[in-house]
């Protein structure tokens, strides 16, 4: 069954972009960090912020972190996603959940195509019924083992069944659905953005990161003012393999600087 992306930014730091502020003057200031709290606003917090971000002094924003709930993405997706090291996880597991008409990803151009999708189809049908008849027959064998060794009925069913998906999930495909919980500070999310909403990013991160740009923006506005691709702060950073859509590029991500 195919499914859609889903991101939900469920959790931040609370007063982000004041945080962000305090924790800046604080390295030039002789006040205590609660008094420097206290003593800003809305607009000398967005004023300094500005400046800030404008010198590139970024380390103040490793203060606040950002919590998003994805739903509807790929196994291919994920295992781009954890390269990003400088983050927290939660992934939902394989061993643990049984893959009972499991959900999955269709790549877009796969879609376009009739008889790529029917293809398409067929395999993850395909790969429903082999999982089933594997975990069916695993079960079987290690229910009857566990009886053996003395475990009361009970619990031979909950470890047969933990056993047998543990090995049936290799056969199921990277375009498996999957849930993913993860945490970045604002810096590493600035930097996410840069090389994921990158044209030349994989087109399914792509629409993560601009699914989290949109729900950060909306609460540290100042903080991700101008983010999204290295391209529309400058000149392409991708040099010769440029996508050669800067104008466009820019144009896409124009919400972010009218802030």
């Amino acid at each position: 069954m195919d499914t859609e992306l889903k991101v939900r930014l469920i959790s931040h730091t609370p007063d982000p972009e004041k945080l962000v502020a305090a924790a800046a003057k604080l390295c030039y200031s002789d006040l205590a960090a609660d008094r420097i709290m206290t003593d800003l606003d809305d607009k000398n917090t967005q004023d300094f912020i500005r400046m800030l971000m404008k010198l590139g002094h970024q380390s103040p924003v490793e203060h606040i972190s950002f919590t998003f709930s994805v739903e509807g993405v790929s196994r291919t997706m994920t295992h781009q996603l954890v390269r990003h090291r400088i983050a927290s996880y939660s992934q939902r597991s394989q061993r643990y959940v049984t893959e009972g008409q499991f959900q999955y990803v269709v790549p877009p151009y796969i879609k376009k195509n009739e008889e790529a999708h029917r293809l398409f189809i067929l395999a993850m049908e395909n790969d429903q019924k082999y999982y089933d008849a594997i975990s069916d027959l695993l079960y079987n064998d290690h229910f009857n083992q566990f009886l053996k060794e003395g475990q009361d009925e009970k619990t031979a069913k909950r470890n047969a069944e933990k056993q047998s998906i543990e090995d049936a999930r290799y056969v199921l495909p990277n375009a498996c659905e999957t849930k993913i919980m993860l945490t970045m500070n604002a810096r590493t999310l600035i930097h996410f953005f840069e090389v994921r909403c990158c044209e030349r990013a994989q087109w399914e991160i792509r629409a993560l990161a601009d699914g989290m740009l949109h729900e950060a923006i909306k609460v540290a506005p100042t903080i991700f003012r101008n983010c999204g691709p290295g391209c529309i702060k400058g000149p392409c950073p991708e040099g010769a393999m440029t996508c050669g859509r800067i104008n466009e590029i820019r144009e896409k991500y124009s919400f972010t600087r009218n802030l």
